[in-house]
């Protein structure tokens, strides 16, 4: 069973992989190698019930997830389970496509609107959803400054960027609490921000660490999964790993091999 550790420098403990939702709200225009149908109620209820079993305790959403911050309120009213919840500002996703907005007053209403969908008085996590253009962002619309506000009003318990770019990384390390970057055996290029928050003792979530599903296909002599487990987690400045998966048998296998990676019982 997976044993939550602190991130960072924040309150929040959470568990060394976090099961990612957009497979519970959205199935257009996602990268993964196959397609998908939305799983119902009843599946949603019985994998979140598994990820707990698991030690699992993060979930991560977004608005952009199409349904899933509606569907995960909706689910987790019914469970007694402490939730740390992770969703994001910035971006959109109406009728196939991403819309963006990094204005301060679209930030405000962005969370009012998360804190109603999720049915929840606070929000352990927010993150900004980068375009691409991370130090824009931060620059630009001194998106950091509304957030520490927002999070001294009690909106909100930490917060951070999923950036794309080294510099866009690095500036969230300096003045976030926590960073989410891309990291996994194909793409190292933003290691040097995992270094960074190690340095600094600010959290670091992983996105795409088995490539969006991608390393876990084709014939190769070595488990894809282990060895894709065992590189992220050699790295003692990751806090935890986004897994998106709605199969129980992945999210069991997926478990197991951060256990073996992490040398947990």
């Amino acid at each position: 069973m997976l044993t939550p550790k602190r991130l960072g420098q924040t309150d929040l403990a959470i568990s060394p992989l976090g099961l990612g939702t957009v497979k519970v709200g959205r199935n257009q225009k996602v990268n993964y190698p196959t397609g998908f149908e939305i799983p119902d109620d009843d599946q949603v209820v019985q994998l979140l019930g598994l990820a707990q079993d698991l030690g699992i305790n993060l979930l991560d959403t977004a608005p952009a997830y199409g349904t899933s911050e509606e569907r995960l309120g909706k689910l987790l009213s019914n469970t007694s389970h402490d939730w740390v919840v992770s969703t994001k500002v910035g971006e959109t996703f109406v009728d196939g496509e991403s819309h963006f907005d990094f204005t301060p007053t679209q930030v405000r209403l962005s969370i009012e609107r998360s804190l109603r969908r999720l049915r929840r008085d606070y929000i352990d996590m927010v993150l900004v959803h980068s375009d691409g253009n991370d130090s824009a962002i931060i620059e630009r619309y001194e998106v950091f400054d509304v957030l520490a506000e927002l999070k001294r009003a009690g909106w909100l318990r930490a917060f951070g960027m999923s950036t794309k770019t080294l510099e866009g990384g690095l500036l969230t390390a300096r003045h976030a609490d926590l960073v989410m970057v891309t990291y996994n055996l194909d793409h190292r290029a933003e290691e040097a921000v995992i270094d960074e928050c190690l340095r600094l003792n600010k959290g670091v979530l992983l996105k795409k660490a088995l490539a969006s599903g991608h390393l876990c296909v084709g014939d190769s002599a070595e488990d894809p999964v282990q060895a894709s487990m065992d590189f992220v987690f050699s790295h003692p400045g990751v806090s935890s790993a986004i897994i998106g998966t709605i199969n129980p048998q992945h999210l069991r296998d997926n478990v197991s091999k951060a256990l073996l990676a992490l040398h947990q019982d």
